[in-house]
């Protein structure tokens, strides 16, 4: 059968090709407890250990019994709209009116919609490289063309406004960035930020932020909404949020996103057609995420992540798996492997091998420095990690 071109565009996703692989020997006899194994650790997938909280396991138990599994508007529960709004305004000063939220089957499903509402064929958007790699195969999708710009450790792994400047053609559409990072844990300084929006705004552009991670800052400084940088509710900027990172939801399959109010019906129709709605008794579920609290939980996970931080990246400087920039949010560290390996696809799988330890290799985040540097997640527990470290070591 003659698949679509735009399968052309689209690579593999070798992040999950790496995790089939570190599962397959996960379930072999040198990785089996019983006989003397070493159980795998896994430290290659961006999945917090943590699940819903108390709160949200119980309103989506209620909503089942209660029988609240019917479609919701394409946009979503209106509650829980005004809830995401009114979480705006507690913790990041901003007033975002709920009409310009729209819920949607997850962050990928958003950004999907933000491409095809706003990419022709042939336009260029602009992202850094390293980036997540389904960033640029949404732009694919909806037959745009995504442009890398290679970005610095000087520059936290983040475009800025000179480099966009630089690489903005007749052809160019807008930017898609993502602060705080996958796969670098690194965040655009506010300031910047203002400069890359001026800048794309100045050209007639959008700017995409995801910020599925934004819940998970670290830094007072780095954790703000690039809608911040918003001058009206007919704005260029838009945001891409999660309920599966910092809400512990990932299986939910939940997320949103804030447009210029303007957009709102287009995205809307796109909706309706491509998925209907979002999960109904996920919806419901989420409701319970803005209880305090469920706040004060995700708080309290918050903390952890940071303390996993604070021993992991220490550990891999002094292993020679330097990470140039600390990170500061989200559950990653970038670390170059070039002391130990010339390629890191050929280390993390012989990390794998001999530790017992799953990594990802950089081959999907790019093209500029991916030969040289792992992702590792520390979305594991601190057993896990201090475990892991110790492996790592002694075969290092």
């Amino acid at each position: 059968m003659k698949l679509a071109r735009r399968l052309d565009h689209i690579e593999p996703f070798y992040v999950m090709e790496c995790a089939k692989a570190a599962a397959e020997l996960a379930r072999s006899p040198a990785c089996d407890a019983r006989l003397g194994g070493r159980p795998m650790i896994f430290l290659n997938i961006g999945e917090p250990d943590f699940t819903a909280p108390v709160l949200v396991q119980e309103a989506a138990e209620r909503a089942l019994r209660e029988g609240r599994t019917q479609y919701t508007d394409a946009t979503g529960l209106p509650a829980l709209r005004e809830r995401i709004s009114a979480w705006y305004a507690q913790r990041f000063g901003l007033a975002i009116a709920p009409r310009r939220i729209v819920v949607t089957a997850g962050a990928s499903a958003a950004l999907q919609l933000a491409c095809l509402v706003l990419v022709d064929r042939d336009d260029e958007v602009l992202l850094p490289d390293p980036s997540y790699p389904c960033n640029r195969h949404f732009v694919a999708a909806a037959e745009g063309v995504p442009v890398l710009l290679p970005a610095s450790a000087e520059a936290r792994w983040q475009l800025d406004a000179a480099s966009v400047v630089a690489a903005w053609t007749p052809r160019t559409r807008g930017v898609l960035l993502a602060s705080p990072s996958n796969p670098t844990g690194t965040s655009i300084d506010p300031d910047e930020m203002g400069r890359i929006v001026g800048a794309v705004r100045a050209r007639g552009g959008f700017t995409l932020v995801d910020e599925i991670y934004l819940g998970l800052s670290f830094d007072e400084r780095f954790g703000h909404s690039a809608l911040a940088h918003g001058v009206d509710d007919n704005d260029s900027v838009i945001a891409i949020n999660s309920f599966s990172k910092y809400f512990s939801m990932t299986g939910w399959r939940l997320g949103w996103l804030v447009v210029p109010e303007a957009l709102v019906p287009a995205v809307e129709k796109l909706a309706q057609n491509l998925y209907i709605c979002a999960s109904t008794v996920a919806q419901h579920a989420a409701l319970a995420c803005f209880e305090p609290e469920s706040i004060a939980e995700y708080e309290r996970r918050r903390g952890e992540f940071r303390a996993r931080r604070d021993f992991l990246v220490p550990a891999l400087n002094a292993l020679g798996l330097n990470v140039p920039v600390m990170p500061d949010g989200a559950f990653y560290a970038w670390a170059d492997c070039s002391a130990h390996s010339a390629n890191s696809w050929d280390f993390c799988f012989d990390v794998m091998r001999s530790a017992h330890v799953a990594i990802t290799p950089g081959r999907d985040f790019g093209r500029a420095v991916s030969e040289r540097f792992v992702r590792l997640s520390y979305a594991s527990s601190m057993a896990q990690l201090h475990e892991a470290v110790e492996r790592l070591r002694r075969v290092l």
